[in-house]
């Protein structure tokens, strides 16, 4: 970063110097000057790199948490489905917890990751689930398919809850921002001073869809948050089947855990 700040300062010194120096040895006294009009091609350039580059950002955060979501809410569904078989000592709890952890994820997780962070509701259900598994036998075949369900459960989520955070830092979307506003300045500035009425709404229009796009791009790198946000469809209707799969299997009462996968003191 200083080898950058110190290569592209000296650059801007010594073409200032050469500007002093050399310039009307070179081209003559009459030669044509850069004007602001000049600048703006690359400034506009810019802008749209920057824009893009940014979108790009946020749009692949905001795909990634898509699917960490969705491919939780399937492993779930098929964790339960697969404790079906377990030994009858740990079946009811390892479906049981399932559940609970798809309703701790909807109703308790979802709404902290609008903020960027977890819960530790999930967490209860996920970590008895694993103490059943200790208490089954290694050598059962259906032993390895939990324990390879499990892990992948814990990665989607691992992965949902770390997109919930922007992936675009504050510095450059500060950046971005300063970028269009300098943009949208010199465009103003190089506009006719009479008869301009259709430069100026020209000019309008693109200042909207410049605007628009940056707040399209930060809502987007805020998966879980805001107008265009991942919803917990997926999740959601994995609970729904799950616990009536269950309620039907052994009952409602049987769950240890509430609607909103808190723990029930009894449990």
């Amino acid at each position: 970063m200083v080898t950058t700040l110190v290569v592209v300062g000296l650059a801007l010194v010594l073409g200032m110097a050469a500007n002093r120096l050399l310039r009307h040895r070179l081209l003559g006294e009459d030669a044509e000057a850069l004007t602001v009009r000049d600048f703006l091609e690359p400034l506009l350039t810019l802008a749209v790199l920057v824009l893009a580059f940014v979108m790009v950002l946020a749009a692949e955060s905001y795909g990634n948490a898509e699917d960490a979501a969705r491919a939780e809410a399937g492993v779930v569904d098929h964790l339960f489905e697969v404790s079906d078989f377990a030994p009858d000592a740990q079946r009811e709890r390892l479906q049981a917890d399932a559940v609970c952890y798809a309703r701790a994820v909807h109703s308790r997780e979802w709404p902290a990751m609008m903020n960027g962070n977890g819960s530790s509701a999930p967490s209860t259900w996920s970590t008895d689930f694993r103490m059943q598994l200790k208490q089954m036998d290694t050598q059962d075949s259906v032993f390895e398919i939990l324990v390879t369900a499990d892990r992948d459960r814990s990665e989607a989520r691992q992965t949902r809850i770390a997109e919930s955070t922007p992936a675009i830092a504050p510095l450059f979307y500060w950046f971005m921002l300063v970028t269009l506003a300098v943009t949208v300045i010199v465009l103003a500035f190089c506009l006719p001073r009479r008869k301009c009425g259709t430069e100026i709404t020209l000019l309008i229009v693109l200042t909207t869809l410049l605007t628009a796009s940056l707040l399209i791009i930060h809502d987007v790198d805020r998966p879980f948050d805001g107008l265009i946000d991942v919803p917990p469809t997926a999740i959601a209707e994995t609970e729904r089947d799950v616990a009536d799969d269950f309620a039907g299997a052994y009952g409602e009462s049987r769950l240890p855990c509430d609607t909103e996968g808190q723990k029930l003191p009894t449990a």
